[in-house]
């Protein structure tokens, strides 16, 4: 559904993306994570065809990405999203079905069942007295005006509360279980964590290691085991009546239980904690750029 080969991108002498590939299947959602300035926002807006690439090519849907056919079947939301503060939402969203020639009894139901979807009232009322929440739910059902097989999002939820921002993700989820194919870019890595299959992780300009979730942790990540005894063991804390230790490996584990017994206690419960995201993305970041490894790839 999406393929980019070799993005890059230079302002001048600054290089702000360099040699960046990856592919997203069709119904897939594709995290691109990384810190500021590492180029998640231009790689985003080469693959919409607002920036063209300096090298390098990008398709979706087979189609080059700077022409008109790719732009209907595509929804871009950009992390800041300026509306028309003098129209209402209704008036806003018509303004962008024209656009898009969607015909008015099938845009009049797209624009009310979307904002309907969203929760968002007063849709008479001026976007220019509307709260950042309200704005950013009308600049996502833009995003959907045009029914796009293809949605590029870049931090959706940027700037909101908690709870805009929980629906907000929670409505992207569902757009993902409707069958659409989204890239995704977010600061919060637990809510990239909560609805992306694979992820790109970026920095100075680079993608520096991608996979799914399950392979990143396993190339980038820790596994720790808590083990929690009736007795005390060395490096043990009192934990609900009972001793928890915390190991790095099943062997540390077996020592522990051996220990335990010698003590004259058991094993009771054996619980493994993976390392987050964040800590994965972490470990990836410090790194750098020399260590690049994509992972479950093949090397692509």
């Amino acid at each position: 559904m999406i393929d980019a080969r070799d993005l890059r991108k230079e302002y001048g002498d600054f290089v702000a993306v360099e040699g960046s590939t990856f592919s997203v299947d069709r119904g897939e959602v594709f995290g691109v994570i990384g810190p500021n300035g590492a180029g998640k926002t231009t790689t985003l807006k080469m693959l919409a065809g607002l920036l063209e690439p300096t090298g390098g090519t990008a398709e979706i849907a087979g189609m080059d990405t700077e022409t008109t056919e790719m732009r209907q079947q595509l929804g871009f939301l950009p992390e800041e999203s300026p509306l028309y503060e003098e129209m209402t939402p209704i008036s806003y969203l018509q303004f962008f079905a024209d656009l898009y020639d969607v015909p008015g009894d099938v845009a009049e139901e797209r624009m009310h069942e979307t904002l309907d979807e969203l929760q968002l009232e007063h849709k008479e009322r001026k976007l220019g007295d509307m709260s950042k929440g309200m704005k950013r739910k009308v600049a996502i059902a833009r995003s959907l005006i045009n029914d796009p097989d293809v949605l590029i999002y870049d931090e959706p939820a940027s700037g909101l509360d908690p709870l805009t921002t929980n629906y907000v993700i929670e409505f992207t989820e569902q757009l993902a279980e409707d069958g659409k194919t989204i890239v995704f870019s977010a600061h919060n890595l637990f809510h990239v964590e909560s609805i992306c299959d694979r992820v790109a992780i970026m920095n100075e300009g680079q993608i520096v290691a991608r996979g799914d979730l399950d392979e990143l942790q396993a190339e980038y990540g820790e596994t720790r085991y808590h083990v929690y005894t009736t007795v005390e063991v060395p490096d043990a804390v009192r934990e609900n009546g009972n001793f928890r230790t915390e190991v790095e490996s099943m062997d540390a584990v077996e020592e522990t239980r051996t220990a335990a017994e010698e003590a004259g206690g058991q094993v009771v419960d054996i619980r493994t904690e993976e390392s987050s995201l964040e800590e994965v993305f972490l470990n990836v970041a410090e790194a750098g750029t020399r260590g690049t490894r994509y992972v479950g790839e093949d090397g692509e």
